[in-house]
């Protein structure tokens, strides 16, 4: 084959001959099509630094879809790229033309062959769902990225993906048994391990090339197991079986879409054992990686005291277990049928080491809180240094035995270049990971970006590395394979792109004919946008979110709460993610023109404004936050939703209520249809809705307070504790009391302003702040405790009100002496909490307890009370405004229905606690449970429900 026609011909572009293209065609096949602005959206990044805005999406139903599919792409020439979860490193699943995303229909897991232990899988299958059926068979997939709960397995095959464990269990091309797969030619390639490819023209032309090339292929590819980097020709040698099927795996949506896999399965071994080595420096630990060779790990993971210190400094000292002498460690995982042979390996795998000091773990609780240091730290690096760190320089390779030496010349190029990184890595296979604070929203980032990633592959192929050691090129590395193979083993690697994809409509710019680096950058795309310039603390916040899609995973078992309107619908859109993308473009201003663009409305219809993303997300995304300032700027000087009027102004209305005793009065008519109705409707309400009942009067100036002795502390009455019925107040007084404390409360209205920011009525929000603050900080200025009931109310005082009125000095102060009950009691010296010894409690915390002021002292304090407690993770599905305003009903109860109403269901005798006045309706509305809360809890006048009256949600 002419060389220099294969170079030509893998250069052409997807072209459209000038005109418009016409979709009706891909319309008929039995594809979903969305080609929508929000949705284009949500597809123009991956977890990548790239940003590619695509002109649609399709679902496939089959296999046959995806062939019809790319035929009509092929025909027309539309570029295609192939997309699992989109949680791809390096923009390996983004692209100009069609996005064919697999997750929406060819998810199933066809078969498990127990006996020849297989699965047989669709592309779209997320990898622990395929983990959880291989489960009952005693079986599980090798290879664990650390996407695992989310990414899929089509994308694993495309970027050859690893993880952790991969050093016992191998990368997914050496797990894959066979492929059903379609050319860009359109041949579907029906491939296993036989080596065969009989009848196969296309395969006959790929033998010939090989054979062609046998030397360079020998010389330079699979060289070592995390060359990752290119196509791993390796597979294709005579000697190797000329396995297809494999050599695909990594290949990144180039040559081929997998349409269906069948995938090795293995046994755990019953017995593991973690061997915990301790050394200087992380260079001084990577020395040590040869020995792990000979070792027996199936795992190792190198990390220093970087990582170490950000899980302190965010989940506290208690997160981390005991670790050896050093700055550095190594974590090495062993695995066998008999743990005295294990116990030998790590006494002589500690002997044969350089380690300061090093131990095995034979406690399982304890292995695990170690291999959390390594996961949790990972996750938490790129929101943990100065600057927001990136990961375009993501996860290079080198050899083991030259892991050491390079570790230390990568430390010196950072320091050259002026950045810093917080490195760890799998390093019994020499790869290292790395979050970057590339300064990619300065004038000159793009420009430093691209010379320091010039500088780091010059780096790794001295040392005879690879590009990529997991996460593939992608536009991310593809620029640089020169600095790693020859222009031979280039065109190589050309000539068989124009075997597989002669039209080069599969994910062009990918490997082959790749982009200059640095092209299509998505932070700097937006640095002279209009909108970037006005409201640059915005630009800079939204792209907080990588894309690594946690948002996209149920953690609520774990005690998470992000997120729970995708958790209801499943759609990306409503995901914290999928919101991000699109306030991202928002910034961007090419696709979403305004913030009174209908896409924006969408995008942010469905947040809860929960707060869970500002605590679960990686990066410390906060789409609560985000939503209140485009809420904001929609409707700036212009005329609002009625339900902004009624209940983002509903602390001024239920105080005119009850400050004018009408409460009785307003009770009876809201109860009567005739009445109900039209409040309803004018309030913006949902009509299955109830309404709230007022108190008779003010409970902050109704409520009587015994003088004593003690502890001076001021309780804070919230405007839904002060307005509506309860006698939460009245119980706070009494078990400070009898915790020592001798309680003032605070007489005068004070109000967090937290309806107003919700709706976006920011200004108006801050004016209450600034007021609260008179009457707050004088209890403040004298150090004196305040305790506060509503957690969204004291929550907003630690978060909102520091953004907006943190320029007023009296704003720390006060922050700073506002308290939980549960933190006032654990400090009382002398108080012991009554003894519910005997008692099960359901705990539903509000969701911004959870997320802003954390559970943690209410466990322990609910611990010290003897109670059998059930800690609900997710949030309730009222959410404040959210879950009455009209359009959000089903939601709301989808929301109530994941987490909440089944628990309180199942335990029909339980006492319900919950501090959230929403929480509190949510449970009265849906499930006809009257919670209580931690004040009236430990008071003494919870009462144990006789019988449960329970109604149908409809």
């Amino acid at each position: 084959m002419d060389e220099e026609n294969v170079m030509e011909r893998s250069r052409v572009r997807p072209q459209r001959n000038g005109h418009v293209v016409d979709w009706t065609g891909l319309e008929m096949i039995e594809t979903d099509l969305d080609r929508s602005r929000l949705t284009r959206s949500l597809y123009a990044s991956d977890a990548g630094l790239h940003r590619i805005v695509p002109e649609a999406i399709a679902y496939p139903q089959d296999e046959m879809a995806v062939a019809r599919t790319l035929e009509w792409c092929r025909t027309i020439r539309v570029a295609v790229t192939p997309r699992g979860t989109g949680t791809s490193c390096a923009g390996n699943a983004i692209g100009p033309g069609l996005i064919v995303d697999f997750t929406r229909h060819m998810t199933n897991v066809v078969t498990i062959d127990a006996d020849a232990k297989t699965a047989t899988i669709e592309p779209g299958v997320v990898q622990a769902d395929l983990q959880r059926q291989a489960a009952g068979f005693g079986l599980r997939f090798g290879p664990d990225p650390s996407t695992s709960d989310r990414c899929t397995v089509g994308g694993m095959i495309g970027n050859n993906a690893c993880g952790p464990r991969a050093l016992g269990y191998g990368r997914t091309a050496d797990n894959i048994v066979a492929l059903r797969a379609i050319a860009g030619t359109g041949e579907l390639l029906v491939l296993d391990d036989s080596g065969d490819g009989a009848g196969s023209p296309l395969l006959a032309s790929l033998r010939r090339l090989v054979m062609d090339n046998l030397a360079l292929i020998r010389t330079e590819f699979g060289r070592f197991s995390r060359q990752v980097s290119g196509y791993s020709l390796e597979h294709l040698l005579p000697e190797n079986g000329f396995n297809v099927a494999r050599f695909l795996a990594g290949t990144e949506g180039t040559l081929a879409v997998v349409t269906e896999a069948t995938v090795r399965l293995v046994e755990d071994a019953p017995h593991k054992l973690t061997v915990v080595l301790g050394y200087s420096s992380m260079p001084d630990a990577a020395d040590d990686a040869p020995l792990l060779a000979t070792a027996g790990a199936v795992a190792a993971e190198g990390l220093d005291r970087r990582i170490v210190d950000v899980v302190r400094r965010r989940q506290g000292s208690a997160a981390l277990p005991p670790l050896p002498d050093g700055d550095a460690w190594m974590f090495v995982e062993l695995v066998g049928d008999d743990l005295d042979v294990l116990n030998k390996q790590a006494a002589n795998l500690i002997a044969a080491s350089r380690t300061l000091e090093g131990w095995a773990v034979e406690d399982p609780a304890i292995a695990a809180a170690i291999w959390r240091v390594r996961a949790d730290g990972a996750g938490l690096a790129e929101q943990s240094l100065d600057a927001p760190a990136y990961g375009g320089w993501e996860d290079a390779a080198v050899p083991p035995e030259a892991l050491g030496a390079y570790l230390r010349e990568f430390e010196d190029l950072l320091g050259k270049h002026d950045m810093h990184a917080l490195p760890y890595g799998h390093f019994g296979e020499g790869c290292v990971h790395c979050r970057i604070d590339f300064p990619l929203t300065s004038t000159d980032g793009a420009d430093r970006y691209r010379s320091f990633v010039e500088d780091a592959a010059r780096l790794v192929a001295r040392y005879g590395g690879s590009m990529s050691g997991e996460h593939g090129d992608g536009r991310a590395r593809s620029a640089v394979l020169g600095q790693m193979y020859s222009a031979e083993a280039l065109q190589l690697m050309a000539a068989v792109k124009a075997i597989f994809d002669p039209d080069n409509i599969l994910n062009p710019g990918i490997i082959v004919d790749p982009e200059p680096l640095g092209t299509a950058l998505r932070a700097p795309s937006s640095l002279s946008s209009p909108l970037a310039l006005l409201h640059p603390e915005f630009a800079a916040e939204v792209h907080r979110c990588s894309g690594v899609g946690k948002c996209l995973v149920n953690g609520t078992s774990a005690g998470r709460v992000m997120c729970p309107s995708y958790q209801a619908t499943g759609a990306e859109k409503d995901s914290t993610r999928g919101r991000a993308r699109l306030l991202q473009e928002l910034v961007n201003g090419e696709v979403v023109e305004s913030w009174r663009s209908p896409e924006v409305a969408e995008a942010l219809d469905l947040c809860l404004s929960c707060k869970g993303c500002s605590r679960d997300c990686p990066t410390g995304v906060d789409m609560a936050t985000y939503k209140s300032i485009a809420t904001e700027e929609r409707y700036r000087r212009r005329l609002r939703p009625r339900a902004h009027y009624a209940l983002g102004w509903l602390p001024r209305w239920a105080r005119l209520v009850t400050a004018l005793r009408l409460g009785p009065v307003v009770n009876r008519f809201a109860g009567m249809r005739l009445f109900a109705y039209p409040i309803r409707w004018l309030a913006g309400i949902d009509q299955r809705r109830g309404l709230p009942r007022f108190a008779s009067s003010p409970r902050r100036s109704s409520v009587v307070v015994p003088a004593m002795e003690g502890t001076p502390i001021a309780i804070w009455v919230d405007s839904f504790s002060d307005s509506f019925e309860g006698d939460s107040v009245s119980a706070l007084v009494t078990t400070l009391q009898g915790a020592g404390y001798a309680p003032t409360v605070i007489r005068e209205k004070a109000c967090c302003g937290l309806t107003w920011i919700s709706t976006g009525q920011r200004e108006a929000a801050r004016r209450q702040l600034l007021a609260s603050l008179d009457v707050l900080h004088p209890f403040a200025a004298q150090r004196i405790r305040i305790v506060g009931l509503e957690p969204s109310c004291l929550a907003t005082w630690r978060s909102d009100a520091l953004e907006l009125i943190g320029d007023d000095p009296r704003t720390s102060d006060v922050v700073r002496s506002m308290s939980t009950l549960a933190e006032a009691l654990l400090q009382a010296p002398n108080w012991s909490p009554p003894d519910l010894s005997g008692t099960t409690l359901v705990a539903q915390p509000h969701c911004h307890h959870s997320s802003v002021l954390g559970w943690d002292s209410d466990a322990e304090l609910l611990r010290r009370t003897g109670a059998t407690v059930q800690t609900l993770g997710g949030c309730c599905g009222l959410a404040g405004n959210f879950g009455v305003e009209a359009g959000h009903y089903e939601v709301s109860v989808a929301v109530a229905e994941h987490d909440l109403l089944p628990a309180v269901r199942e335990a029909p005798e339980a006492l319900v606690l919950a501090d959230g006045f929403s929480c509190r309706l949510q449970l009265h509305e849906l499930a006809g449970r009257d919670a209580v809360t931690m004040a009236i809890l430990l008071s003494g006048s919870a009462q144990v429900p006789a019988s449960t009256q329970r109604k149908e949600v409809g």
